[in-house]
């Protein structure tokens, strides 16, 4: 097991620690992080972060439909302990391609990982709609996850 991956074990947004260092590392990222790969910016990076909370948090309709070769196939890549590899496509819907202003979307950022954590006690969450159900832990895994991956990205 590689080191990445014990970092991974486990780790959830809704563990007070996971979301702590998740919080510090948004914190150190600067409009002048480097990218160590993929094409976004560090803005567009961030803008393209809050997608899988507008999902998880119900604030934005993507017109996504269920897909049940997607939901057999990758599903489980979502929240199990294995490092997304650099880069991995992006789904259509979280293509980001305009120029984001970096301080914009780390508020905007900021702002859905307080309201997540508000939502902490919340046992029931809606279905994803492209891949259907998640546990409270398989969302609060799959939020830190990605963010993991793009801070990395970035080299926080």
């Amino acid at each position: 097991m590689t080191s990445i991956t014990n970092l991974l074990k486990m780790k959830s947004l809704f563990d007070t620690e996971a979301l702590s260092d998740t919080r510090n590392r948004l914190n150190n990222l600067s409009e002048s992080s480097e990218k160590q790969w993929g094409k976004m910016t560090a803005g567009q990076m961030l803008h393209h972060c809050q997608g899988p909370f507008n999902i998880m948090l119900e604030k934005v309709d993507y017109g996504l439909k269920p897909n049940f070769l997607a939901k057999l196939f990758f599903k489980k890549m979502f929240y199990n302990d294995t490092p997304y590899r650099k880069n991995l496509p992006t789904a259509k819907f979280l293509k980001e391609a305009d120029p984001r202003d970096f301080n914009t979307e780390k508020q905007k950022l900021n702002e859905l990982l307080d309201e997540f954590e508000s939502q902490r006690n919340r046992e029931e969450w809606k279905a994803h709609p492209g891949f259907g159900y998640f546990t409270k832990q398989q969302w609060g895994q799959m939020q830190y996850k990605h963010l993991d991956h793009h801070f990395r990205q970035f080299g926080v």
